[in-house]
């Protein structure tokens, strides 16, 4: 499903104590801010009204619909008047999707002049959503809380934010991917345990040999191989005379797209060191894909693949960029210390600042012939890089807050795409914080999610968030990763 084809569902609580008249009133206030959030043309999915619920029935019989409802990916619930708590508790106790508390009220101020008890009774947010907040809690509730006026700029940012988190947790519920051959040989972080990542995550990770591969690729026909050429003549330059280098990378895509559909997969990742049969390690292909929106993860990096595929599912619609990273090495001139971010072949052009160039080169590694790639500078721009790791026993997501700029200096002799970026708070901390944290090499990069987004996702998937940001110091990240794993170890 795309980002379009999520709802969103707006729950308003009441109670029948206030009779029918009043009643109504909380009902078309409640569809008056509806109408108004969708109006507003911040929100990424469509916001649906539900009828006020009044008892714990209809809570109950509410929260059971939307949690079988394919197509909601979240509630989002207010307390217009007193909604006593306890009516909610066999609603929420079992509720599993993203749940958002929109503490607004209808009213921006106060009517000085004309504010009677009927006035009090009727308008009640800061009451009841205080009632609502508490069971929440005592209930142990993960839920994303949203304080503001309903027609104010921030926190409709803030709700829209949010959706792209829960269509990212609704995503990861359905998300599969294939692994074209195993991880890299003796590399540690690409590893993790994917049965706990399907329990946790609800992601299917599953192997393919290269030779399966292989063999819809030798079924690829010329025909194919041209519609694919005709679609790179359209959003690329082509600067290569070795076009049978292009046309294997078309087949390549052509065949990798074919078992895409077949078997459902989101995102996928390659090995140089696992290439039999081909004469090429795909590069121009991934970055054809990804660009299309699959997640893509290097040396059998399956948990990165998976993360780029998520973010883009968030960030669907938006025109920043996401793409696969690694850091690759420093430039660390005294007082402009950067890191340059690139990949042998595969970085997705979502964040290309120029039309890309296809070229050919040598590649130096996986003794096949030279592939052809796409060849470009990124943005500049705020941005953020993401990386997940298997802590044993637990996930962790890093995030680290950066600068993204194109390359300090051209670089004729480097034919890749590359991204460079300044690290916050600068690279000595943030280098030092990341390899504390246990941080990949691998990572996603991106223009569009943000730390905060990212925040509400782990939170909704129920594991830990570490940010990096301009304010964080050594200090400090060492005492939140010693608490983090206390309360890890003890089950908090």
């Amino acid at each position: 499903m795309s980002m379009k084809d999520y709802e969103f569902w707006f729950v308003t609580g009441s109670q029948h104590l206030y009779g029918p008249e009043a009643l109504d009133q909380v009902a078309a206030n409640s569809k008056a801010i509806v109408d108004g959030l969708n109006a507003s043309g911040k929100m990424p999915c469509r916001i649906v009204w539900k009828p006020i619920v009044k008892t714990a029935a209809e809570i109950k019989t509410m929260f059971k619909e939307a949690s079988y409802n394919d197509s909601c990916a979240g509630v989002i619930a207010w307390m217009h008047t007193f909604s006593p708590s306890k009516m909610w508790i066999n609603g929420l106790k079992d509720f599993k999707k993203p749940y958002c508390h929109f503490h607004t009220q209808f009213n921006r101020e106060i009517p000085w002049d004309d504010i009677d008890m009927d006035f009090m009774n009727l308008n009640q947010a800061a009451h009841g959503d205080r009632e609502h907040g508490f069971i929440c809690t005592r209930l142990r509730m993960q839920r994303k809380i949203i304080v503001g006026y309903w027609q104010d700029e921030k926190p409709q940012n803030k709700l829209a934010s949010w959706m792209r988190s829960a269509v990212g947790y609704a995503f990861s519920q359905n998300f599969k991917m294939v692994r074209f051959g195993d991880n890299m040989r003796q590399v540690a972080v690409t590893e993790g345990d994917k049965v706990e990542a399907e329990i946790k995550l609800g992601w299917d990770v599953e192997y393919r040999g290269i030779g399966d591969l292989v063999a819809i690729m030798n079924e690829v026909t010329d025909a194919e191989v041209d519609a694919m050429m005709a679609e790179y003549a359209e959003k690329y330059d082509m600067n290569t005379d070795n076009v049978d280098s292009v046309r294997y990378q078309a087949k390549t895509e052509v065949a990798m797209k074919k078992m895409f559909d077949e078997f459902g997969y989101s995102a996928f990742t390659t090995n140089f060191e696992d290439l039999h049969g081909m004469d090429q390690l795909p590069g121009l292909a991934c970055q054809d894909l990804m660009a299309k929106g699959y997640g893509f993860g290097g040396e059998g990096d399956w948990k990165v693949a998976a993360m780029t595929a998520i973010m883009k599912a968030m960030a669907e619609g938006m025109t920043g960029g996401t793409a696969f990273m690694e850091d690759y090495t420093y430039h660390l001139e005294k007082g402009n210390e950067h890191i340059l971010g690139a990949h042998m072949l595969e970085v997705c052009p979502s964040v290309a600042v120029n039309k890309p160039k296809i070229e050919v080169h040598e590649l130096g590694i996986g003794d096949r012939q030279p592939p052809a790639r796409l060849v470009f500078d990124s943005k500049n721009g705020d941005a953020i890089v993401a990386s997940l790791v298997d802590m044993g026993g637990r996930l962790r997501l890093i995030v680290n807050d950066v600068k993204a700029c194109n390359p300090l200096h051209k670089m004729p002799k480097l034919p890749v795409a590359g991204v460079m970026w300044k690290p916050m708070p600068d690279l000595e901390t943030s280098a030092q914080a990341w390899i504390m944290a246990g941080g990949a090499h691998h990572s996603v990069l991106s223009y569009d999610v943000t730390a905060e987004m990212m925040h509400d996702w782990a939170a909704m998937m129920g594991i830990e968030f570490v940010h990096i940001t301009a304010d964080t110091t050594i200090e400090g990240i060492e005492k939140e990763l010693f608490f983090n794993d206390v309360a890890y170890k003890i089950g908090i």
